[in-house]
């Protein structure tokens, strides 16, 4: 399975623009936009964390894997007092962090994304909210949808102190509130560095919003993220690829 999503995803670079599947398949892209659909997993409704850091301007980051970070990445695009949301990977060495490399699923990386966000206008505790809800399903060990292997295990990479203690009592609470059907396996790892990843993949759910795997897996999260939190939704996404030019 690994090694088919590497060979897909990286073919997928070269032709999603003009592949035939992808123009017969534009409508269908366009309306994910508006409207939730079925798709590869369901976003879950959740309660907000009971502990949350204090709401106080500046900027603080966060790293969270979940999947393929197309979709994850393409999520915390779109929303708000996040500044950037950058695709890479962390858990492995510096020299590992290469895209074919990670896909062994032998580095100890994860396909991860770093955020950059305001606490004063959303916070780790929301940021999280977010993350268990539609970015991603934690109830999945070392896979998540059509993607096997741990480059695509569910894991919090925390910062510091205060995020490891966040993001603790968060699945505790979510656990016994039984709020998933299955128990959540998401992990919580330190002291990690995050590595970001190729420019050919940042941004790519916005670049392609209808190639297949970006249609059926990640788009609906996003029309998620818009229905289930709508005090959080930002239309306009906030690129990489457009900062750094």
């Amino acid at each position: 399975m690994t090694d088919n999503k590497i060979s897909n995803r990286n073919r997928s670079i070269g032709f999603a623009k003009g592949a035939l599947a992808a123009l017969a398949l534009a409508t269908a892209g366009a309306a994910f936009w508006l409207t939730p659909a079925v798709s590869a997993e369901d976003a879950v409704v959740i309660p907000p964390p009971a502990l949350d850091e204090k709401a106080a301007a500046g900027s603080e980051k966060a790293v969270f894997a979940g999947g393929c970070f197309w979709g994850v990445q393409g999520v915390f695009q779109h929303v708000k007092g996040v500044s950037e949301a950058v695709s890479g990977y962390t858990g492995g060495a510096k020299d590992d962090a290469v895209y074919e490399t990670v896909g062994t699923g032998r580095t100890g990386h994860a396909e991860s994304v770093e955020i950059t966000y305001d606490p004063s206008k959303v916070t780790y505790g929301q940021l999280l909210q977010v993350y268990f809800s539609v970015a991603h399903n934690p109830t999945q060990l070392n896979y998540q949808g059509p993607d096997s292997g741990t480059q695509y295990r569910s894991t919090i990479f925390a910062e510091n102190d205060d995020q490891k203690k966040i993001a603790q009592s968060y699945i505790a609470q979510l656990g016994k509130a039984k709020v998933f059907s299955e128990p959540i396996v998401t992990t919580i790892e330190t002291g990690k560095t995050f590595y970001p990843a190729e420019n050919y993949h940042q941004d790519f759910l916005t670049l392609n919003p209808t190639y297949p795997y970006i249609v059926y897996n990640d788009l609906p999260k996003v029309a998620n993220l818009k229905q289930l939190f709508p005090a959080l939704y930002s239309e306009k996404p906030v690129l990489v690829l457009a900062a750094s030019n």
